[in-house]
């Protein structure tokens, strides 16, 4: 499609690194995207957000289509216009947070009929209504409506849920509105059943796609069913479009992830740690709630760039999330963004120098140590 590539620059092993590009700029992979579910990137501004190194942010459909509403982002210009964030969005069809609402929905062959979580209000979610919200918001990357198979499921229930979510791919790739730069992403769904995955797979590849991205993961699986289920889909998808892992994950799921041949990612888990006083280092996660920090002048991570980091002790962050000061939420949430930032640049540059299997290594045996104590 006109304005849309992914160009892979280099190879090692599954893994790889490369380039996407869409009207609003270029997204380097391996990416992750950090979240901005209702227009923001909670306790952070968007350009405290491109700081820390990322190319993409991801927009949340359900969130936005209840308040402020998608006719009303378009009449105010756009996604992003509307919250200062020039660069590329990807926005969520909004399956999975409706699916979440098992008291308050009802789903059908033609969509999804659900009650508010804020007003109780009673909306439809169909995959017309979906690309169309995408499209009033303006988003870069759309992704198809999909049924998110909830864990544990068996597998005739998994297998009828995959064939609705690949009914809703072929709907969704039909209402998708094109546009220069724009791009249109279909979901291969599942469960844990290699076979339902491949088939889901070879569906979509016959539809065909901008991106492919897995989703129904990090439900309660557990991290080595995860690899598994991407040890299978990955090589069924097209070598030449994005692979995305949707809602995934801590760092080390994150290196697995890259070594198995995945490009894009999301997780709530640097910005919702961020404001529960928990920092992703190298070192493996630190609380700052423990009384241990009391009298800490180190820094969080003396090797990291960010502001955080440079400007502030461990003893400071711990009397702020005590106080339960608003800083220590956007001190620590700037700090795990660059992290997981950093954690993608590392692993591109490893893949460009064919040593990722070294640098996983050395990654994940330090991360595994621990915070070091104070001296």
């Amino acid at each position: 499609m006109s304005g849309f590539s992914f160009t892979v620059l280099a190879n090692d092993g599954g893994a790889r690194t490369g380039l996407i590009k869409t009207a609003r700029g270029e997204i380097r992979t391996p990416a992750f995207m950090p979240i901005g579910t209702v227009g923001t990137v909670k306790a952070m501004l968007p350009e405290s957000v491109r700081e820390t190194g990322a190319d993409i942010i991801l927009g949340n459909t359900y969130h936005l289509m209840l308040r402020p509403g998608a006719e009303r982002v378009a009449k105010l210009g756009g996604l992003h216009k509307f919250m200062n964030w020039p660069r590329p969005i990807l926005t969520d069809s909004g399956g999975f947070q409706v699916m979440s609402l098992a008291q308050l929905r009802r789903i059908d062959e033609q969509g999804v009929s659900f009650q508010s979580h804020l007003d109780g209000a009673a909306y439809r979610l169909t995959p017309e209504r979906s690309m169309e919200i995408q499209a009033l918001l303006g988003s870069d990357i759309h992704m198809v409506l999909d049924e998110c198979t909830p864990f544990p499921s068996g597998e005739r229930e998994t297998e009828i849920s995959m064939e609705l979510s690949m009914r809703w791919a072929q709907r969704s790739k039909a209402a998708f509105q094109a546009a220069p730069g724009r791009a249109l992403f279909g979901i291969v769904q599942g469960g844990i059943f290699p076979d339902l995955r491949r088939r889901s797979a070879e569906a979509l590849k016959s539809i065909g796609f901008d991106g492919y991205a897995v989703g129904g993961l990090a439900v309660g699986e557990g991290q080595a069913r995860m690899f598994d289920v991407l040890d299978v889909t990955a090589p069924c998808l097209p070598a030449d479009r994005p692979r995305y892992l949707m809602g995934v994950g801590k760092p080390d799921d994150l290196i697995g992830a890259v070594m198995r041949g995945m490009d894009m990612f999301d997780c709530v888990l640097p910005t919702r740690s961020g404001r529960n006083g928990q920092a992703f280092t190298r070192r493996g996660p630190v609380n700052l709630r423990n009384a241990r920090h009391t009298e800490d002048i180190r820094p969080l991570d003396e090797a990291c760039r960010c502001l955080c980091c440079r400007d502030y002790s461990r003893a400071y962050l711990h009397h702020l999330v005590k106080a339960e000061e608003i800083l220590a939420s956007m001190l620590i949430t700037w700090h795990n963004l660059t992290y997981y930032q950093d954690l993608m640049q590392g692993m591109r540059d490893a893949i460009a120098g064919q040593r990722l299997g070294a640098y996983a290594r050395a990654a994940l045996d330090l991360y595994a140590r621990g915070d070091i104590d104070a001296a």
